[in-house]
């Protein structure tokens, strides 16, 4: 659970910036959010959400 609501921080963070500082309209962001809406009520949401958690874990496990 903590990992989604950093990710979710994270990208509300990244769609801020890029709307204020490389010309991403809001228009596009919000329909980029939607797209993320309706990804989540797809078939396709285990697959991503499975997919985001190896990444995390990946990442995780790599030693500096």
């Amino acid at each position: 659970m903590a990992l989604s609501i950093s990710v979710v921080v994270l990208l509300a963070i990244i769609v801020f910036l890029l709307v204020r500082k490389s010309g991403l309209k809001a228009g596009h962001a919000v329909v980029c959010m939607l797209l993320g809406f309706y990804l989540a009520s797809s078939s396709v949401a285990p697959t991503i959400s499975e997919l985001t958690s190896n990444v995390a874990g990946m990442i995780g496990g790599i030693k500096f």
